[in-house]
């Protein structure tokens, strides 16, 4: 029979269903559906035991029962549980990140970072041109930043699939190298992303008001980018803006009076935020 899927996705459902004990796994036969009259053990992953939930099949005979108590039937619980798992593997089958286009370069750094992590294709799609992407297939999960969320919240309600916020990286030991700055240094920001650059620009004048310089510069815009390194002691930046930062000093260094000291921002997520991503669309092992 041929599904269009993944062989790993397939083997990934076949060990959900052998775990929650509809299939079971016999060396050198096959994989059979379990006899559901037949008294089971059902095997429960440490690793989700070890996350503090002491007894996952009371916490299912609750829900059942939360159900039951609201008017369900049996069926109707079996139908609204399906439902929701179906509905959840389908937000798995891939991310569609968004933002406006003008901010785009928001979307590419999230995507850059959810890339190696997650087992499914991600995209960058403008939140201009979303519309026609879910119309022509409604799975997956759109992700983007907590300040677009609520439009695509929105959007995402119409054609059933979920919207998902990430949260960005507190940036500590970059705010703790820019307090540290002697008063009328000059400070140059570089990034993908205009949004991020606005934003950057607010937090640094409430931190040291005027007493630093502050530039930004997108690396696409050459001749900006370049007053901004001849003026500036420090620069901070994004990954993707990095290779293009060093190549133009390189290519003017003859220009510069001095080279800047040049710090590249490790992540632009939290360290949380991947892990609970994976775990809202279903992709924890």
């Amino acid at each position: 029979m041929q599904t269009g899927l993944h062989r790993n996705t397939i083997s990934k459902v076949y060990r959900q269903l052998e775990t929650d004990g509809v299939v079971e796994a016999i060396a050198g036969s096959g994989i059979y559906v379990r006899d559901q009259q037949k008294q089971r053990e059902v095997r429960i992953p440490t690793h989700t035991r070890n996350r503090g939930v002491k007894d996952l099949d009371q916490e299912v005979r609750k829900c059942v029962d939360g159900l039951l108590n609201a008017g369900c039937t049996l069926q109707q619980t079996r139908e609204l549980l399906t439902r929701e798992i179906d509905w959840r593997l389908r937000c798995g089958a891939r991310v569609l990140v968004s933002t406006p286009r003008e901010d785009i370069g928001a979307s590419m750094l999230i995507a850059e970072e959810l890339a190696p992590s997650l087992d499914v294709p991600v995209e960058v799609v403008p939140m201009e041109e979303l519309e026609s992407v879910l119309e022509s297939s409604s799975n997956g999960t759109v992700v983007t930043s907590r300040y677009f969320l609520k439009p695509l919240e929105e959007l995402a309600k119409r054609h059933s699939v979920r919207a998902v916020a990430v949260d960005l990286s507190d940036f500590r030991k970059e705010l703790a190298m820019l307090k540290e700055l002697r008063p009328g240094s000059c400070v140059g920001l570089v990034s993908i992303s205009p949004g991020i650059l606005r934003a950057a620009e607010v937090i640094l004048h409430s931190m040291r008001g005027n007493e630093i310089l502050l530039m930004t510069a997108t690396p696409d815009v050459g001749s900006r980018l370049l007053a901004l390194l001849r003026a500036a002691s420090h620069v901070l930046c994004d990954s993707p803006s990095l290779p293009l930062v060093e190549h133009s000093l390189r290519q003017n260094r003859s220009q510069l009076m001095r080279m800047p000291q040049v710090h590249c921002a490790e992540n632009y997520l939290s360290d949380s935020t991947i892990e609970q991503l994976r775990k809202e669309i279903g992709l924890l092992a």
